[in-house]
């Protein structure tokens, strides 16, 4: 039970800091890990927040 709790917590600790996101970019683009898909990753990401229309 302990252990399922801990698995939990740490699949939502990797959502919140981008790494499941990041690891599924990686995935989607087939390359491996390095400082350009990384850059690569994080302007995907300031786009797609960009796109998204703000409520205020």
């Amino acid at each position: 039970m302990m252990s399922k709790f801990l698995a939990l917590c740490w699949a939502a600790l990797r959502e919140i800091f981008d790494e499941s996101a990041y690891t599924r970019f990686l995935d989607r683009q087939k390359v491996s890990s390095s400082r350009e898909t990384y850059a690569a990753f994080l302007r995907e990401n300031e786009l797609a927040k960009a796109r998204r229309p703000r409520c205020c």
